[in-house]
This record gives structure tokens, C-alpha cells and sequence, in this order.
């Protein structure tokens, strides 16, 4: 949707896309709150993440969860909660609560439990076997924890190989884990490296800061996929890839 006529402004990809994706997290909105932004994001957002484990604690989560669907929205819990019932040997309860939930879209992350690897993808292909669309997220939550590049970049297509849809670039909601230093400035070597052998559009990047996100924007265009936004920062992010901001700005004029 647009209100205006401006010439120069980037193509996005159509909604339902497979690039160009936003993934906006949840943190403990309210159903009435979820009505709220649905009212302006709807066509901004393409996934919503069920933050670490506050789907354990959220009331209405059914009807918060039917209302995203009734968006189109992709829906998903997160990967924490997944890792709580692995280590408690849940797994066939987790199934039954995604059933229950009537969720199609999982995340398996390792970030916060020592899990082996092909361990990590046989639930990757149990769950895109049994039709789920599999988000897998790569690095550790621990910030001592450095990956080298080339192992990221095996793990990653590894999980692809295994079923993921798309494999997440662990940054957490605070971005600096992974691939941000504690500061929260880029690894842009680690990501360069990784994008010599992983597709871009196969990656959704976390990315909860601006000054990432414009970085993100500038490296791989408007059509990056970006995960982790604020719900209110979901439209900020928009103009940034439409550069409708001033950090994006001159990406797409005519010079």
C-alpha cells in the first residue's frame, strides 16, 4: 500500500513473498494490541515470532494466534521454547501443542541447549516432512561462543539440506550475539564469507537496530530479509528499504 505518487521508489517482492520477508517478534502484545497492529502492518510483515517462551504465559493465545493467521501472517513459537521441551524429552507434547495451537510453522534453534548437530537436523526433517515450514536458527545466544565463518556456513547449508525453508541468523533480540559484536556492530567479514556459499534469500538476518538494519539494506538492497523488528518498528523499517529515510535515502535516485 501506498498513499502517494513517488517515481525512483524500489520494486518489493508481493506478499506472500519467499524474499524481501520481515519477521517482526512478539514480545506479549495483547489480542487488542495485535488488532492494533494488524490495522497498519498487515502489508508490511510477513512472519510473527512468539518470543523465547512468552507463548507460555500469554493469555488468548489461541485467538492472538488466529488473528495473525486471518493476516496471512506466518506464526511461529520460538526456538526457546522448542529447546525447553527438548530438554525436558517432550518432544511428542511439543507436536501435540503445535497441533493444538494449530501452527505450520516451527522454529529449531540450538542456541541455549548443547544439542549434536544431526540430532538438531532430523527434527529439521521430521518437522518439513510432516509439512511444517521449518525456520532453523544458526549460532549460539552465548557471546563467548565464536563461530568460525567456514562453520557457520556448514551448519547453515547442512540445515537447508535438511528441510529448513529459510535458516536464521542468530543475533537475539538485543543484537549483539552472533553475527553482531557486543556492541552491536556487524561481523561483516563473518556475513561476506557466509554469502559466498549460502543464498541471500535463503538467510533471514536478525537484525533488531537501526543502524543494522541500514547496514543490511545498503549490502543486499530492499528485497533483504530482516528478523527480530519491534512491532512499532516494522513501517520505520519499510522506508528504510523504500529509502523513504534519511539512512537509506540516496540507494535508489537517479544521480
Amino acid at each position: 500500500m501506498n498513499n502517494f505518487n513517488l517515481t525512483q521508489i524500489p520494486e518489493r517482492t508481493i506478499q506472500p513473498r519467499e524474499s524481501g520477508l520481515t519477521m517482526v517478534m512478539d514480545k506479549g502484545l495483547s489480542t487488542r494490541e495485535v488488532g492494533d497492529f494488524l490495522s497498519m502492518n498487515k502489508d508490511y510483515v510477513d512472519i510473527i515470532k512468539l518470543g523465547f517462551g512468552t507463548s507460555y504465559l500469554s493469555p488468548n493465545l489461541t485467538e492472538k494466534i488466529e488473528l495473525y493467521h486471518q493476516a496471512d501472517m506466518k506464526v511461529y513459537l520460538g526456538g526457546t521454547l522448542f529447546e525447553a521441551y527438548i530438554a525436558r524429552k517432550q518432544f511428542n507434547d511439543y507436536l501435540e501443542l503445535l497441533e493444538k495451537l494449530n501452527l505450520k510453522c516451527v522454529e529449531i534453534s540450538d542456541g541455549s541447549l548443547d544439542m549434536d548437530h544431526d540430532e538438531k537436523c532430523a527434527y529439521i526433517s521430521t518437522f518439513a516432512k510432516r509439512g511444517f515450514t521449518v525456520l532453523s536458527e544458526v549460532g549460539s545466544k552465548d557471546a563467548s561462543k565464536i563461530i568460525a565463518p567456514y562453520k557457520w556456513i556448514n551448519l547453515m547449508q547442512k540445515e537447508l539440506n535438511a528441510g529448513a525453508w529459510k535458516v536464521i541468523a542468530e543475533a537475539r533480540e538485543g543484537g549483539n550475539v552472533g553475527i553482531f559484536r557486543g556492541s552491536g556492530e556487524v561481523r561483516s567479514g563473518l556475513i561476506e564469507e557466509i554469502l559466498t556459499k549460502i543464498p541471500n534469500e535463503k538467510i533471514l538476518w536478525e537484525a533488531p537496530k537501526k543502524a543494522q538494519q541500514v547496514w543490511f539494506v545498503k549490502l543486499l538492497g530492499s528485497n533483504v530479509n530482516l528478523g527480530n523488528i519491534a512491532p512499532n518498528e516494522s513501517i520505520p523499517l519499510e522506508t528504510l528499504r523504500l529509502g523513504l529515510r534519511a539512512d537509506t535515502f540516496d540507494l535508489h535516485l537517479n544521480k
